[in-house]
């Protein structure tokens, strides 16, 4: 289509003069010669045919520079490995085995003149210098499969390899049709580009979204601000190409918020959101900070289905990647779930490869402390002493951090003092998805003030949850006492309550404990429930939240009865 309204007009040409102002040479590929026919007038990227997806014309110049001294056989070796075939792999596992080979290197071991073998780590990306690399940008790209021969809008090249993949739609086509109709095509019938990408952006101009090689329409996300959390979020392709494809931001992104999870559904490729990446730099900037801070890293508060868990993988791995230190993580919660959970993210990701990491009991704790792993996973319970005894000091060390998550009220008691004893020196992080409320001054004397914020209604607005919405409901309940909300959050606040702190909330509170769970009190709401539920016109899940445990099984055998 020609004309002022088309694709090429309104979308693709502003995004090519956008990779030019960020730095990237750009090529318009449709004319492409291949071989070593005379191109004088024409274009060429050295390919021989269009089968070929790395441009290894590029590709060695870039290796020379980024590896002085290495014997060019190291190099051929490095460029045969990345560039072999890899079509009996699931496209997928081909995308993770070359990741790990561009962001880890490769290992060349070639015969040295005396017959000895020599090994050499050949590096393809200078992951610290951006302007050590060759930043290409290919439009109207053709590439052949097996079968089919496909034309692509858009596709990024660093030092010869397509890790970038954009695919345009004029403003007035529904972006899904970019999902639908060319993604998935493109997929089966010229996979082997898919093998070296990275991250996938699609776009119509007016509506722009950010997935994986294994993401579902669903899962592909808006990239809404570009350098910081105070921003003004903003959908537009603009936004999308400089938050992403910067060049300095592109290499970040690939090489620091890249994960490979392993579920049941089978490897799932994660490419951090922008509120994740915006929020784990922030947090980096503490760590980078540590003596200033004297250790307080900050609360990272965001809001629950905002990725939380996998924030704490993509920090953690981060620190260990890019700021010196022999650093230990220990993740911290005060809920079995929340620790399974937690666990089970930093295992499937890879992060953690050590089956003993996670502390089996007090001593085991104690003994994991005094050692030297990446990671330690454990109940802050498990600081548990006797009456009268001092938790031991386990480690002076200051390259530890302490990541807790969802454990505000427990950073206060006896359990938190001894992890404090026990690590005297280390740093700390709070992750939560709940914000701080009044009187939560002490959270901020442990962890520092926000570090991050991504609150509910950012998720809301970029439907990383649904919304909450309050109705208040009979029976209405007066009390004289008006400090009674005061007084039973500062006994709540205490910490996860054992049988005679449960006693204790039941004596002083006694008469307010026994009109808030009177029979007919809970009747009546019973029945409110019920009838609220089976009358809203639709069908879902529901939950009921209690004073205590006694009062939550009373009100499910009397939701029963109204049922």
């Amino acid at each position: 289509m020609t004309g002022s309204y088309s694709e090429d007009t309104l979308v693709e040409k502003p995004a090519i003069a956008l990779f030019s102002a960020m730095g990237w040479e750009t090529v318009n590929c449709y004319d492409e010669v291949f071989g070593s026919r005379d191109v004088a007038c024409n274009v060429s990227t050295g390919r021989e045919n269009r089968g070929e997806v790395v441009l290894t014309s590029r590709l060695r110049p870039a290796l020379e520079k980024l590896n002085p001294g290495v014997p060019a056989e190291a190099l051929k070796l490095a460029i045969e490995e990345l560039t072999r075939d890899r079509s009996t792999m699931s496209l997928v596992a081909a995308n993770k085995e070359v990741y790990k080979i561009l962001k880890d290197g490769f290992m060349s071991q070639i015969q040295s003149c005396e017959g000895e073998a020599e090994d050499y780590t050949i590096r393809f990306i200078d992951w610290n210098e951006a302007k050590n690399n060759d930043f290409f940008l290919a439009s109207q790209f053709w590439v052949t499969g097996e079968m089919y021969t496909r034309r692509t809008d858009l596709l990024g090249f660093v030092n010869g390899i397509p890790l970038v993949f954009i695919e345009l739609k004029a403003a007035h086509k529904d972006l899904k049709n970019a999902y639908d109709d060319n993604l998935k095509d493109y997929k089966d019938t010229i996979p082997q580009l898919f093998w070296y990408n990275s991250f996938i952006i699609l776009s119509n101009g007016r509506q722009s979204r950010v997935g994986s090689i294994t993401s579902g329409w669903e899962h592909f996300t808006e990239w809404k601000k570009i350098n910081d959390e105070g921003e003004k979020g903003r959908v537009s392709l603009e936004t999308v190409l400089r938050g992403t494809c910067d060049r300095v931001r592109f290499l970040d992104i690939v090489e620091n918020f890249i994960l490979y999870s392993e579920a049941a559904g089978g490897t799932r490729k994660l490419v951090a959101m922008y509120h994740q990446y915006l929020g784990v730099n922030q947090s980096i900037r503490a760590v980078n900070g540590i003596k200033e801070n004297r250790g307080r890293l900050g609360v990272f508060w965001h809001t629950q289905g905002s990725g939380k868990s996998f924030s704490m993988v993509f920090f953690s791995q981060k620190v260990l990647r890019k700021i010196p230190g022999n650093w230990t993580f220990v993740i911290v919660t005060d809920r079995l779930d929340l620790d399974n959970q937690i666990y089970k993210n930093f295992a499937s990701t890879g992060a953690v490869m050590e089956k003993e990491a996670r502390a089996e009991g007090g001593e085991g704790l104690k003994q994991l402390l005094s050692e030297d792993h990446r990671y330690v996973f454990t109940l802050i319970q498990k600081f548990r002493t006797e009456k009268g005894e001092q938790y031991p000091k386990l480690s002076d060390r200051s390259d530890i951090i302490v990541i807790t998550d969802e454990a505000h009220r427990s950073q206060y008691d006896t359990f938190a003092l001894n992890m404090r004893n026990a690590l005297p020196n280390a740093a700390f992080i709070g992750f939560t998805g709940t914000p701080l409320i009044s009187g939560e001054e002490r959270t901020r004397e442990v962890f520092g003030e926000y570090v991050s914020i991504y609150n509910f209604r950012q998720a809301i607005e970029d439907n990383a949850t649904v919304p909450l919405y309050y109705e208040n409901r009979i029976p209405g309940l007066e009390l004289e006492n008006k400090n009674l909300n005061e007084e039973m959050a500062a006994i709540l606040e205490e910490a996860e309550l054992d049988p005679s702190q449960e006693e204790r909330l039941k004596r002083e509170f006694a008469q307010e404990y026994q009109l808030i769970t009177r029979d007919d009190r809970l009747d009546k709401i019973a029945a409110d429930i019920v009838e609220h539920f089976m009358g809203r016109g639709f069908a879902g899940k529901a939950m009921v939240v209690s004073i205590d445990k006694a009062t939550a099984v009373r009100m499910y055998e009397k939701v029963q009865v109204y049922w």
